[in-house]
């Protein structure tokens, strides 16, 4: 079993920044691929970014590659994500979540309960 807790949401105007951090416990976390999702109002969970257990490799979504930045820190069990230059939609609740295989939206067993990011214009 593996635990996993968000934190860093909140309410910013189009154009500023927040990170994203995201703490999992219960599995040697370096063992473990990190990934952000998000869902926005009536829209189905989407992925946003993904991050390797060494961090050698990272994946995006087409939608925030160049404004978001995934990021972890295995001494502290900690994966992050900083959103930059944010629009409104970018709006919903960013998720996280733990693989222990590989990084598709499919293979992630372990989720957190939701951090609400909102974006106004």
């Amino acid at each position: 079993q593996v635990y996993v807790v968000e934190s860093g949401g909140g309410l910013v105007q189009a154009g500023g920044s927040l990170r994203l951090s995201c703490g999992a416990s219960g599995r040697t976390f370096i063992e473990l691929t990190m990934g952000w999702f998000r869902q926005a109002p009536g829209k189905e969970r989407e992925f946003v970014a993904a991050i390797s257990p060494s961090a050698g490799n990272t994946y995006y979504a087409d939608s925030v590659k160049g404004r978001f930045t995934i990021s972890r820190d295995n001494a502290k069990n900690t994966v992050y994500l900083q959103m930059n230059s944010l629009k409104p939609e970018d709006t919903a609740v960013y998720y996280c979540a733990a693989s222990q295989t590989g990084w598709r939206s499919s293979e992630y067993k372990y989720w957190g309960q939701g951090t609400q990011v909102t974006v106004s214009s």
